[in-house]
């Protein structure tokens, strides 16, 4: 018998996340996912009367093939997956992985090479269709997260299937602030930052581009950037884990990077001009979310926390930058993670991961529960 938790996730990710209509087609990319959940998305599909398209993957056949990749492989793989992309009008993507670490030994050029060459698909993806992207749990996620495999997955489910559309009546509010701000200050244990958001506008996150969600993002005026960030929640990127992630910045531009592993950290970093500048600034607020589990798509949503994204910006939040990475750090600011503050135009807008304005309190974590 099928999980009945399936059915409800694959009706939310077709009825609200991607607003599936008859006539709309949809591709269903599916990594490491069970046939079982699979089979249930497709039947979701149908039934809002939309044509479903569907991809299967695995990470361990395609690390295999991004050890090998070079530029004839890299533009054949765009071209065919860019006339894909462009037959439908809607993307949900579904990404599990018995191994978060499973591409750690594919070359860093290698990666960046299928990341540049490819990077058109995905920006289709974001700017021309109705996307949504999320995890799938498995064990491994459990082990990162700490907690036992039967717990991750009810933790999951209770993440993925909450009152979405309540969160984004809470979150109108900040949006509107974040529209009108200009001078960002953030102070946290080794940081102090400043920045301006000035004319780039704001996007709040409501669970319809990614599952789980939670977070309000805009973008710095991408010159703006001066000071330091020390990073407290881990990141893995391109397979590699980093931890104590420090960027220090000048004009906008990182000058100083260090971590647990400098020197990889500094080649991500090389990989294009725009490496090296910023392309989003968000604050996460998910009730449901209080630890990282070296998942961005859960670490950038956790309560009381924020990131600040080296890399390529999002045309909804655009500054120009543009680059081949764009790597969301996660710094974590409630009391327990040694607080912090953020400041909207000298107003406090957030302490120790709780939001201060009266409009902004429906935000935190016991009225969104």
């Amino acid at each position: 018998m099928t999980d009945p938790r399936y059915r409800k996730l694959a009706r939310l990710l077709v009825e609200y996340s991607t607003e599936l209509k008859k006539g709309d087609r949809v591709l269903l990319d599916m990594i490491d996912v069970p046939d079982e959940f699979t089979v249930e998305l497709i039947r979701a599909a149908r039934a809002a009367g939309a044509t479903p398209l569907v991809e299967v993957r695995s990470t361990r056949v395609s690390r295999e093939l991004l050890l090998g990749t070079n530029d004839r492989h890299a533009a054949l793989a765009r071209d065919l997956e860019l006339f894909r992309m462009k037959k439908v009008q809607s993307y949900i993507a579904i990404r599990g992985s018995g191994n978060a670490s499973e591409n750690a030994d594919v070359p860093g050029d290698r990666m960046a090479l299928y990341s540049r060459i490819t990077r058109p698909v995905l920006d289709w993806r974001i700017n021309k269709t109705r996307w949504c992207v999320l995890r799938w749990p498995t064990p491994s996620m459990a082990q990162a997260a700490g907690m036992s495999t039967e717990a991750f997955e009810n933790l999951y489910f209770d993440v993925c299937t909450m009152d979405y559309a309540k969160m984004a009546r809470a979150m109108v509010p900040l949006e509107r602030r974040m529209r009108r701000a200009d001078q960002v200050h953030l102070k946290a244990p080794g940081t102090d930052l400043t920045f301006s958001i000035k004319g780039i506008g704001a996007k709040m996150c409501r669970g319809d581009r990614n599952i789980p969600d939670g977070e309000v993002f805009s973008c710095p005026v991408k010159n703006s950037v001066n000071g330091v960030i020390q990073f407290n929640a881990p990141t893995i990127y391109s397979g590699t884990k980093f931890e104590n992630v420090r960027l220090e910045f000048k004009d906008g531009r990182i000058t100083g990077a260090t971590a647990n592993n400098s020197k990889r950290l500094n080649e991500i970093l090389d990989t294009d001009t725009g490496a090296r500048y910023v392309g989003e600034f968000s604050l996460g607020f998910n009730p449901y979310i209080l630890s990282p589990m070296c998942d961005i798509l859960f670490d950038e949503k956790i309560a009381g926390s924020l990131h600040f994204t080296p890399g390529q910006a999002y045309e909804e939040c655009d500054n120009g930058n543009r680059s081949a990475v764009h790597w969301d750090m996660v710094l974590i600011q409630r009391k327990e993670w040694g607080g912090g503050e953020v400041w909207f135009d000298g107003e406090l807008i957030r302490k120790d991961g709780v939001f201060i304005p009266k409009d902004l309190k429906p935000l935190n974590p016991s009225n969104l529960k």
